[in-house]
């Protein structure tokens, strides 16, 4: 009986503890739903009505503080820019300009720049903070990331400065060569000489006059509202033939190959103008007596096939920190031989750029003192290989069919060293 009741009475603890752990652990497991979270920072029942919806749908990072400068909501756009941090504003010009407003009630807004999250170093963050009453206890703020703005600001700025220096270059040369035609009327030696000159100088501002043209047309306009299937070989016939004068004065080889029968869908004239960049490019950098290559080819890629198109030099090579800055208007490798060969610093820019309308990319690979390769990728033209594909069966006189030959307008591509 003893036993019993003994075995009794620790059922009756054991029963008892288990209760009181159970209702503990529902009161915790309430107070951690209640918890801000990253994700979603609690909404304290003060926020007015329809706020939590409206700052949803900001594009802003938007903050609210209470009295206590405690936050009470915040995007998640606010954590990804470090402004909130353990609940509480991080910045501290901002959380200065939160008790002002809520001191006084104005508007206030600046503009700020932010060192990123997790370094020191690297681009700063240029934000524009607006601070504003949200009802008589809580404050709310708002910022904008503009980095970006200011990144594309500095390079429109950059690029009027350049614009503006390489107008000025053939500009001044022209006026002083034409008070040197004057002053030298009665030496038509020396008027020979400065006419000359002059057109040079009148070549070299036309040439850049149309490539900021081109650049600007391959910027603005949609390539592929009037795209058609490019047949890939006589691209590179319209290329060879644009620099065959300059490969001749220099005795330079220019070699074509590589699977013949390609097509690309895009705009035929930019497709030729970039492609015609990078062969001028590669004859212009390219020592007397060698050879530049031009090959097509068809690869696999994940979102479909790609056409392939190399362009091989024997020049000076890039080095690895202009490889960075190549495709940057106005950027030389060799202001030098720029000026020499009258570049623009334009050509690889507008390669870029129509790429990258046709849903493609250019790359370049270079070694210095070895020459160097561009690689112009585009998507394949589909309907264009289908109705090679679907060419009808020829017969042979003995009643045979079989498929036709391949197109082979192209030679055989020779190796370069």
């Amino acid at each position: 009986m003893d036993v019993n009741a003994a075995v009794a009475a620790v059922a009756a603890i054991a029963g008892l503890l288990t209760g009181v752990i159970a209702v503990l652990a529902f009161r915790f497991s309430e107070r951690e739903q209640k918890r801000p979270t990253r994700s979603s920072l609690h909404t304290d029942p003060v926020l007015p009505p329809g706020v939590d919806t409206v700052l949803s749908v900001l594009r802003s990072s938007a903050v609210v503080l209470d009295e206590a400068d405690s936050v009470v909501k915040a995007s998640s756009a606010a954590y990804a820019l470090g402004l909130v941090r353990g609940g509480r504003l991080a910045v501290e010009p901002m959380l200065q300009m939160a008790r002002d407003t809520r001191r006084d009630g104005e508007i206030r807004q600046v503009e700020l720049d932010l060192p990123r999250r997790g370094t020191g170093r690297g681009e700063a963050l240029a934000v524009s903070a607006r601070v504003a009453p949200l009802g008589s206890r809580l404050v709310l703020l708002l910022v904008e990331d503009l980095t970006e703005a200011r990144r594309i600001e500095a390079v429109r700025r950059d690029f009027v400065a350049n614009v503006s220096h390489e107008l000025k270059t053939p500009v001044g040369a022209l006026s002083l060569l034409s008070e040197a035609v004057m002053d030298a009327s009665d030496d038509p030696e020396a008027v020979q000489r400065f006419a000359g000159r002059m057109q040079i100088e009148a070549t070299r501002l036309t040439n850049l006059v149309q490539e900021l043209i081109d650049l600007s047309r391959v910027q603005n306009d949609d390539p592929l509202e009037d795209a058609e299937p490019v047949r890939v070989d006589e691209l590179v016939a319209e290329a060879i033939d644009r620099c065959r004068h300059q490969a001749g004065t220099k005795q330079i080889t220019m070699a074509a190959g590589g699977t013949a029968d390609l097509h690309v869908w895009g705009d035929r004239g930019q497709l030729a103008a970039a492609l015609g960049n990078l062969v001028e490019n590669a004859v212009n950098y390219s020592p007397a007596r060698t050879r530049v290559g031009i090959a097509a080819r068809r690869v696999s890629a994940p979102g479909g096939e790609l056409i392939e198109v190399a362009v091989t030099d024997q020049g000076i090579g890039i080095s690895d920190k202009d490889k960075e800055r190549i495709f940057e208007r106005f950027y030389r490798v060799d202001p030098a031989r720029s000026r020499a060969t009258g570049g623009t610093g334009l050509g690889l820019a507008i390669v870029k750029h129509v790429a990258a309308s046709h849903g493609g990319e250019v790359t370049v690979w270079s070694s210095e003192g070895q020459g160097s390769t561009f690689t112009l990728r585009l998507p394949e033209a589909g309907a264009a290989r289908d109705r090679t594909q679907q060419q009808p069966r020829l017969d042979d006189e003995d009643g045979q069919s079989h498929e036709p030959s391949p197109y082979a307008s192209l030679p055989a591509p020779e190796v370069l060293p």
